[in-house]
């Protein structure tokens, strides 16, 4: 009875330690995580700053920052975010065709949430034909 006692003592206390370091792991905290441009000219690229925070006790360390498509570009902060510092990603996005746009940006890190989802929406408008 003491042996079995002592085991899942032992086994719960693995569970409570688990449970914490996932309490432990880096947080973001975004200042938004959909930006609209709103309407924009034909040609002409267009550039927005996500900021975040992270709000975790580790350091917060992006692995990869994915647009999905090729129209898109990100830069993204490269060093570990420390606990209530600051970071950034970067994203440009190539005004090419006159239509609406509704992309996404995939953050990979070592977040307790490790995929995150930006969005960047807005309308391309066409440039009024030029009179020579």
């Amino acid at each position: 009875m003491k042996k079995i006692l002592l085991i899942c003592a032992v086994i719960l206390g693995f569970a409570f330690t688990a449970s914490a370091q996932d309490s432990e792991k880096p947080v973001f905290k975004f200042n938004e995580e959909k930006h609209d441009f709103g309407k924009i000219p034909q040609g002409t690229p267009v550039t927005t700053v996500f900021e975040f925070t992270n709000v975790g006790k580790q350091p917060l360390i992006l692995t990869d920052v994915r647009p999905t498509c090729g129209c898109t570009i990100a830069d993204y902060t490269k060093t570990p975010v420390k606990s209530g510092e600051k970071g950034n990603i970067k994203i440009t996005y190539n005004a090419a065709v006159a239509a609406p746009f509704n992309k996404v940006i995939v953050v990979t890190s070592n977040a307790e949430t490790p995929q995150k989802n930006l969005n960047i929406v807005g309308e391309v408008v066409a440039k009024p034909a030029s009179s020579n």
